[in-house]
């Protein structure tokens, strides 16, 4: 068995990360900074090794490890695999950043905290590489375990061990069913390897029924990493009920990681039986469209509503590959041109979503998202977060001045047309007219004048002499504490002091935001290098 440590070392990386985090916590006691700084040290390192490696590949194009034959990896590093896990590991920088606030109240252990997101980012730098089935799903788990404990860590918050159980029992039920389906692959197959699964399905087609149950329910239970309705339930109250920066990277990172592993499971293994693949993510991307965007529109809280678009997001993002049901869909050049618009739509997605939850952290600081009615007015006391938020929002709706949404969606309206899924692409462009609604709403409270006190009611008059001056006193005291008691239940609060780290997630993000919807066409050709 051959193993290339150097196509190993971003994992070694990540790994030393998380055991830096638990260090020097231990040695240094108390430093919350120190701490912070190192995981974010560590996060930057993982980054740049990823970057270096996928750079210094040479003339094969890849480095390879745990090979048991010639085309029997079970992990690759190449240039995709290198773009995911820097990608991964900017993501849980961004986590880190965001969650200075939430770690300064001490409600959050800080060395837990960053050890488990280091271990989550371990396990998504290997889920870029891996080319077999128990590859796979290994990583996938290392990336979404730790994701358990961190939506219930803060301390006293029955709200987050509400949400963490919810995320447990959902994630168990659909990894048993992605396990059962990789073992119905495995029996009609006999391989593990992607490579294998796709040259045996095509040789042996006696056993193709076999295989076409066992892929639909692989990508049945990916479908809760990217919370594609029926599994999607978990979404919004796991996201609500999670500290706000646990929230922004399980919306972002936990998508990203599913996005990769149905992209492996049904393209690259589910090669033979594309069509299936096609129609059970056709049927997931309609059902996760209708329902998040529907759902939606009735949503009062912030981190709800965000977390219902997301449901909607995941149906764009399997859209693309929707098209493989049609024949015309898989043809090389449909096939690559969905997987080059699913891969441009989940950049465009992760951007605008980490810039979303940025903007709603910086605003509420250490609490947790509130409701809509809760931003009103932020334009008048905090500009340029309402401004980031207006492009993140605008963006998710496809809406100008968010233009990296607004091409985000005409690629994906572009693939399906030329993979001869029109259908697909009138309920795509239907869905998205919907989901202006309660984006276009929530950019409104932000611009809306804040709510006016009640007025006072008055004292009491036509009473004069001492016993009618001590009667208006008293009438006034009533007065104002009726007026402190009637205060409306949503004024806008004081605006949050955060610290730079923040500062600095949000404008890095809102800048990405910005750039990406310049440059759409160098995203898509970008994405159709790493996708082919």
């Amino acid at each position: 068995m051959r193993i290339d440590q150097i196509a190993l070392l971003p994992t070694y990386v990540a790994a030393a990360t998380a055991v830096l985090a638990l260090l020097v916590d231990l040695l240094v006691p108390g430093r919350r900074g120190a701490v912070v700084g190192a995981t974010a040290f560590g996060m930057l390192a993982t980054a740049a090794t990823a970057i270096g490696v996928g750079l210094g590949l040479g003339d094969a194009g890849q480095r390879t490890a745990f090979c048991v034959g010639p085309d029997q990896c079970s992990l690759v590093a190449d240039p995709a695999a290198a773009a995911v896990g820097a990608a991964f590991a900017l993501l849980a920088l961004g986590a880190v950043a965001l969650s200075v606030p939430v770690l300064r109240t001490g409600e959050v252990p800080v060395g837990e905290y960053c050890f488990l997101l280091a271990c989550s980012l371990t396990g998504a730098v290997v889920l870029g590489g891996a080319r077999d089935l128990i590859t796979l799903v290994v990583a996938l788990e290392t990336l979404t375990l730790p994701l358990y404990l961190l939506v219930g860590i803060r301390r006293g918050s029955a709200a987050g061990a509400s949400a963490a159980v919810t995320f447990f029992v959902v994630s168990v039920v659909s990894t048993a069913v992605a396990l059962l389906g990789a073992g119905l692959v495995y029996t009609a197959t006999g391989g593990v390897h992607l490579a294998d699964i796709a040259r045996a399905g095509a040789t042996v087609p006696a056993f193709e029924p076999l295989l076409k149950a066992g892929v639909v329910l692989f990508l049945a239970g990916l479908a809760f990493k990217v919370a594609a309705v029926p599994a999607h339930a978990w979404a919004p109250a796991t996201y609500d009920g999670a500290p706000l920066p646990v929230a922004a990277y399980l919306s972002t990172a936990s998508k990203l990681g599913g996005v990769v592993a149905l992209l492996l499971v049904g393209v690259v293994a589910g090669g033979p039986v594309l069509a299936t693949s096609g129609l059970t993510l056709a049927v997931l991307a309609v059902l996760s469209m209708t329902v998040g965007n529907l759902v939606a529109l009735r949503q009062r809280r912030m981190v709800r509503l965000l977390a219902w678009s997301s449901v909607a997001q995941a149906g764009y993002l399997l859209a693309p590959l929707g098209a493989l049901l049609a024949v015309g869909g898989r043809t090389t050049e449909a096939v690559a041109l969905a997987v080059a618009a699913t891969v441009a739509y989940a950049l465009f997605y992760v951007v605008l979503e980490f810039a979303a939850f940025a903007a709603v952290t910086a605003a509420r600081g250490s609490a947790d998202g509130g409701d809509i009615a809760d931003h009103r007015g932020l334009a008048r006391r905090s500009p340029w977060l309402a401004a980031v938020l207006v492009i993140a929002l605008t963006g998710l709706a496809g809406l100008p001045p968010g233009l990296a949404g607004l091409f985000a969606k005409v690629a994906v309206v572009r693939s399906l047309l030329g993979g001869d899924a029109a259908w697909l692409a009138i309920v795509v462009a239907i869905n998205a007219v919907i989901g202006l609604a309660y984006y276009v709403r929530v950019v409104a409270t932000l611009f809306a004048a804040p709510e006016p006190l009640p007025a006072a009611a008055a004292g009491t008059t036509g009473t004069t002499g001492t016993t009618g001056t001590a009667n208006v006193a008293a009438g006034d005291a009533v007065a104002a504490s009726a007026v402190l008691e009637a205060r409306a239940p949503h004024d806008p609060p004081a605006p949050a002091r955060v610290g730079w780290p923040v500062a600095v997630a949000v404008g890095v993000a809102a800048v990405l935001a910005v750039l990406l919807g310049f440059a759409p066409q160098g995203v898509l050709e970008l994405a159709a290098f790493f996708s082919s």
